[in-house]
């Protein structure tokens, strides 16, 4: 199968199954305590129970499918990120961009340490919901958390500047 194609079934699906984690997550929320963001970001043991303590067993249910879920959710938006990563770089490369090409055969991993980093966080927020907020899990999670959001911002700003390049050179040339 072509990249394109690749590309497009990784996004769709990656969509698809983004919707359905979106809308687990508003079951979270429906409890009045913070989704699933603010607990990977919790940080502390306190926070950690903190926002468990807020969640009814509804909620605390839905954390955890959200959170099983987001592994093949990672998967997908692993793949599909690294992929578009190269397409543009190879746009890029075709407009003779060479250091932003190069840049892009670098960047590409970004998005594979990113759904790593996933994993590692999830396992760890999977400890947390079974009762091992006092311990270093809560700490753990954030942190791997961080590191996921810091990858998937190189990986935005890179597809967003070579999309954004890409665009505004079509635009220039006459014809």
């Amino acid at each position: 199968m072509s990249r394109k194609r690749w590309l497009w079934l990784l996004g769709v699906t990656s969509v698809a199954l983004f919707v359905v984690l979106a809308i687990v997550d508003r079951k979270v929320q429906d409890s009045g305590g913070p989704g699933i963001i603010p607990f990977e970001l919790a940080g502390s043991s306190e926070r950690a129970n903190e926002i468990l303590g807020e969640w009814d067993a509804s909620a605390t249910d839905a954390a955890r499918l959200s959170i099983w879920l987001d592994f093949p959710y990672l998967v997908l938006y692993g793949a599909f990120f690294c992929l578009a990563i190269l397409a543009v770089r190879d746009a890029a490369r075709c407009r003779g961009w060479e250091r932003f090409a190069r840049a892009g055969t670098a960047i590409a991993f970004a998005p594979i340490a990113a759904a790593a980093f996933d994993v590692v966080e999830d396992v760890f927020l999977l400890l947390v919901i079974g009762g091992h907020a006092d311990g270093s899990a809560p700490a753990i999670a954030t942190g791997f958390a961080v590191a996921k959001f810091v990858a998937l911002g190189v990986t935005w700003v890179y597809l967003l500047g070579g999309l954004v390049a890409v665009v505004t050179t079509r635009r220039r040339v006459p014809g």
